[in-house]
């Protein structure tokens, strides 16, 4: 396939991602930017490194779609653990409290009327370690400084939340959220409703509005497109 000269291309349409863990949702965008020579890639919906699942890839123009994208729902599998709370709100950042996990969270029925309480509109408090901009800075890069920033509570809404297994250390459930919903805070507000310490584990979003993480293409497919000159071909356009 010949190189194409990074910049402007006739290229326009939406990419649907199933980005793996251990990626930026910004190094998928730069590998999009590669693949295509289009210079005009963007994300609509940052995903969390550890997090895998459905990333939205716009492509040229599309790339004006960002801000009305952002405002879809979305749909979560996310694994809460119990025992330990983090600076971060999940298992990659530093431990703040540890505990042992309580043997009524491995009862089913107890779960469930933990997460019902969550149900419906909520203020949520966003993580530390998060894009939010306090006073002309990312929360997260004031965080990195040992810095805490002041911030304010969300309004959001909690569509539903389904519990696939409890153990005694670990809920596995499934979320339908509103837009600007952080599913490590409803993780770390879990713990504090049930009386113990806990962060977010694993987290997998599977929809974004009506798309779904079972149309998406794998980094590696995107690539053997690209090289088959196929990647138009797979892109959405509304």
């Amino acid at each position: 396939m010949p190189k194409i000269k990074r910049g402007a291309t006739d290229l326009d349409g939406i990419l649907l991602v199933d980005k793996p863990a251990g990626v930026t949702s910004h190094d998928v965008v730069d590998m999009v930017r590669k693949m295509t020579g289009e210079g005009r890639v963007g994300h609509a919906g940052t995903l969390d490194p550890a997090a895998t699942g459905l990333l939205i890839i716009l492509v040229g123009p599309s790339t004006r779609l960002s801000e009305q994208l952002l405002n879809h729902d979305k749909t979560y599998l996310a694994r809460i653990a119990f025992g330990r709370s983090t600076d971060t709100d999940d298992s990659e950042g530093k431990t703040l409290t540890e505990a042992e996990p309580l043997a009524q969270t491995g009862d089913a029925d107890f779960a469930r009327s933990v997460l019902a309480g969550f149900v419906g509109t909520i203020e949520q408090m966003p993580p530390q370690f998060s894009a939010i901009k306090q006073s002309g800075q990312r929360a997260y890069a004031a965080a990195r400084k040992g810095q805490t920033v002041e911030l304010v509570a969300r309004t959001v809404h909690i569509y539903s939340i389904e519990l696939l297994a409890a153990t005694p250390d670990s809920w596995d459930i499934s979320a339908s959220v509103s837009k600007g919903t952080y599913i490590r805070s409803l993780a770390r507000d879990i713990g504090e409703a049930v009386g113990c310490p806990a962060h977010l584990a694993a987290l997998r979003r599977t929809r974004i509005g009506d798309w779904s993480v079972s149309q998406a293409t794998t980094v590696e497919e995107l690539a053997s497109l690209a090289a088959a000159g196929g990647l138009r071909e797979r892109m959405i356009h509304l």
